[in-house]
This record gives C-alpha cells, structure tokens and sequence, in this order.
C-alpha cells in the first residue's frame, strides 16, 4: 500500500459524505415541499426548490461521472447553508404567531442533517450552519438566545474536539502507512539479495533483467565465473573459510565491474555478471579484470596447485543476442566448461568455442 492509496481512499470517503449530504438536503427540502403543498398553509419558497434541483442535478452529475475529481463539499456545504437561511428568514416572516419553537426546529434540523453527513468535515460543517444560526439569532430577538446559543455552541465544540482526534488518527495512519510501505520496500529488497554475499540472487536477476531489457538498448553480454576447484577448498579449509572465500571473491567481482553492471550469485560457487552496453573487446578487458582481481585477493588454496597456490576463477562469456538471456548462459556455459578443461583460471568466450569446433574436423583431416 502506498500514500497515494491513502490519499485515494481519503478522497472517496469524502466523495461519500458529500453524496449523503445532498442526499439529506434533497430528503429534506422535499419533505418539506409535499408537506407544505399538502396544507396549503405556506407556499412554496424559492430556497427549498433552489436546494432541491441543485441537490439533485449534483447527485446525478457524480453518478454518471464517478471519475471526476473536484472539491465541491465544502463549496456546496456553503451554499446549501445560505439556501436554508434564506428559507429560515422566508418562514419565520409568514409565521403567524411566535411561540419560540420554529427558530429552535430549524435550527436544529440544519444542525441535524450537518452532523450525520459532516462528522469528519469541521469545515464543512461550520459553513453549512453559519448562516443558519446567525439568521436565527438575529430574527429571534432575544426571546430564546441562550437555547439558541447552547444548539450552536455545544456541537461545535465536540465537533471541534472530534476534528482534532481525527486529525491525529489521520497523522498516525500516514505515518504507519509510510512505515508498512519502507518495510515492504526493505523485505523485497532483501528477498533478492544473496544474504552471504550481498549480491543478487537468481530473483533479483531476473528482477534487474527484465528493467534491462525494457529500458536499455544495446550490445549485452553475460559472464559466468566459477571458482576453481572450490569442493576441494572446503574440504581442506572448512566451511567457514570457505564462506569467507566466497564473500571476499564476490566483493572483488563488484569492484571490478562498472556500477551499471549486474552481478549475482548464480550458484553455489558460481557468479553471473550482466556486461550493458558493451562490445566483446570491453567484455573480455571485464572479465580478464576480475580474474585478476580474484588473483590478486591472494587467498591461499593449496588444492589448487595446478594452476596457483591461491583462490583462481574461470570464466565464460557470450553476447545475448535478441534478448536471449537462456541462451546466452548456455553459451556462456560451454565457455566456462571448455576454460576448465583447459587449465581453469582461464577466460573463454563463446565465440572461441565456436572456432574451437571448427577446427576440429581439419586436425582429424590432418591426422
């Protein structure tokens, strides 16, 4: 999960609330359309029809378009607000008689249809009854402030107390959010990481190939290198050292390459490099480097005495061509085979084993 779905989800439930708000407003002002038309006692007002259409059309408009995206609540919570004051003002002056009660229903009733639509909506909330609880202070004329003043004061501050613990909840969510997200990040990273060596393992391979393969163009050829003789190093050695050998070889690997190129564990002993963007020429001058480099670490292999008394790599390189990467490791493969057979610490390219074939069939003739 990311911020970005946070944000999304943040976004519908806010999409939600302004649905069910111009849901109750619709309810609302039609209730009291068929209630008045019924009676005969009160026309109908200009307010309620405003509300009514207005409510109406925007429901259907976020209906049949779901993807739009605009911050309409607290806009139409505003206007909707002013609507009902409007109508507050209207009927109070078609009121017969004041016995104190129409100011305190309204009122409350603004107050109603804020509270189940705008719980999470402070802002909202306080523009939708503003102009309601200023018109109904100003047409009471004293006769019921303090009720009036105990309906506006007490909701706004548990709504102002609500806002802030969802604030905080919002801040901690975020927060976890972006944690679960960095740790994901981390365990991903770490399930392609070889944990001895710290290069890629055959997942991670894969991961940074296929970001290859889509992203660069280019002359790619991939390196195969096995240590020489490594069984008989852990049999002598242990396997401790041998672990050791391994961890120091494949540092020597990455120092030896560019940082564009990818190197991972292929095997027990066995090392991948991924060469981008290269030509055979630079190809061989890489591979040839890390062989000496391993040379260089001085690791003494007394089984090894063949070739040297120390830790020695050989290796096997071929292109991939038209993206093959399978056939570019079989190719490079049978290099890395022949190189052994032919004395190890020793680097082979694949287009030498080809010529290595051809010439086959002129000794036999020769001979």
């Amino acid at each position: 999960m990311k911020i970005q779905s946070y944000d999304e989800l943040l976004y519908s439930k806010h999409r939600l609330s302004l649905m069910l708000f111009l849901f109750l407003n619709f309810a609302t002002s039609l209730f009291s359309m068929l209630r008045l038309h019924s009676t005969l006692h009160i026309a109908l007002t200009q307010p309620v029809l405003l509300i009514s259409v207005m409510c109406c059309a925007l429901l259907i408009w976020m209906i049949l378009l779901p993807q739009w995206k605009f911050p309409l609540l607290n806009i139409v919570a505003s206007i909707i607000g002013l609507l009902w004051a409007w109508q507050i003002y209207i009927k109070n002056e078609m009121v017969f008689y004041f016995d104190g009660s129409f100011l305190l229903i309204s009122l409350l009733s603004v107050f109603f249809i804020g509270a189940i639509a705008l719980g999470d909506h402070l802002l909202a909330f306080c523009l939708h009854i503003t102009p309601a609880s200023l018109t109904a202070l100003l047409l009471d004329n004293g006769h019921d402030t303090a009720m009036l003043l105990f309906i506006i004061i007490m909701p706004l501050i548990g709504f102002a107390l609500h806002h802030v613990m969802l604030r905080r909840r919002d801040q901690f969510t975020r927060q976890l959010v972006r944690q679960l997200y960095e740790e994901k990040e981390t365990l991903s990273d770490l399930s392609m990481l070889d944990p001895l060596t710290g290069l890629y393992n055959r997942r991670g391979l894969k991961n940074r190939l296929d970001n290859i393969l889509e992203n660069h163009s280019g002359s790619h050829f991939v390196l195969l290198l096995d240590i020489d003789h490594f069984k008989a190093y852990n049999d002598s050695y242990g396997h401790a050292m041998g672990d050791q050998a391994l961890s120091r070889v494949s540092f020597a690997i990455r120092d030896a390459v560019r940082s564009r190129d990818i190197v991972a564990r292929y095997g027990g002993e066995e090392f991948l490099v991924l060469l981008t963007n290269v030509n055979e020429s630079i190809a061989r001058k890489l591979a040839e480097r890390i062989r000496e480099c391993v040379l260089a670490l001085e690791i003494p292999h007394r089984n090894n005495k063949e070739v040297s008394t120390h830790v020695t790599v050989s290796a096997g390189f071929a292109p991939m061509l038209a993206d093959d990467f399978e056939a570019a490791i079989a190719n490079a493969d049978r290099a890395l085979y022949l190189a052994k057979n032919r004395g190890r610490n020793t680097i082979l390219s694949a287009g030498e084993l080809e010529l290595t074939s051809l010439r086959q069939p002129e000794t036999a003739d020769s001979l």
